[in-house]
């Protein structure tokens, strides 16, 4: 998405017009997260709107052009799919990534990216990223070991045993982001002022989550907080669905 608004940028400046070939989102079902924060904009997360917003492509540029996130405006053509509605489920015929193999990572990726901020692996340079989390000193009877190679070059904790929890085979499909996790991993961590890097607060686009699991907080009440935010989102985003 953050490509897409480049995209749109670039053309509205050319007055070039642009085509959105609409596509399904495998985690268009759902709307969870906080909202990003002005002082934490980056190019992973370049807009006010949640980590997960469960729009298509297609939706999301209409709200590009809607919500004047671009300066100028885009000449916007967005084909429409047909037969498709947010809560189906849909499996990507190619996997978008290297360590997004399958549909349980995709499913997956929202809540363990959060991850990618802290010193716990999502299991990148093993045969299931995103499928699994761990780190050396968490206490766990499953284990796994990253390696260098394809995708993943320098693999967070390379060669060393990580401990933690095998989600490859668990029956939920999930349709919220799972703090739990998250919460658990930090309080079980040894070092608490290593566990988060730089990059949390950006993948969060906010520093209040960090802060919160911190000072304690339950993922019940870190969640109570994002629910202005989300209202508010919601209200924004009807304006520019497409489907049901």
């Amino acid at each position: 998405i953050s490509t897409l608004h480049y995209v749109m940028e670039a053309a509205a400046e050319s007055d070039i017009p642009l085509i959105v070939l609409d596509r399904p989102n495998p985690n268009g079902h759902y709307v969870d997260g906080p909202i990003r924060e002005e002082n934490f904009k980056s190019f992973v997360g370049m807009h006010p709107i949640p980590i997960v917003h469960g729009m298509t492509m297609g939706e999301y540029s209409k709200m590009i052009v809607g919500e004047k996130w671009i300066p100028e405006n885009c000449d916007l053509t967005v084909i429409e799919m047909e037969n498709y509605k947010h809560d189906m489920s849909y499996d990507l015929p190619i996997k978008p990534s290297p360590n997004l193999p399958n549909a349980r990572a995709v499913n997956l990726y929202p809540s363990l990216c959060l991850f990618e901020g802290t010193a716990v692996s999502v299991g990148r340079g093993t045969n299931y990223p995103f499928q699994q989390f761990g780190a050396p000193y968490l206490k766990s009877n499953y284990s796994f070991t990253p390696k260098s190679g394809a995708g993943s070059k320098y693999p967070k904790h390379k060669n060393i045993e990580c401990f933690g929890t095998d989600l490859r085979f668990q029956d939920n499909y999930l349709t919220n982001i799972n703090l739990n996790w998250l919460i658990n991993s930090y309080n079980n961590c040894p070092y608490k002022e290593k566990f988060f890097t730089n990059f949390f607060d950006k993948l969060a686009g906010t520093d209040k989550l960090r802060i919160q699991i911190s000072s304690g907080k339950s993922s019940q009440q870190i969640i109570k907080t994002w629910s202005k935010g989300l209202d508010d989102f919601n209200d924004i985003r009807e304006k520019y669905l497409l489907y049901n």
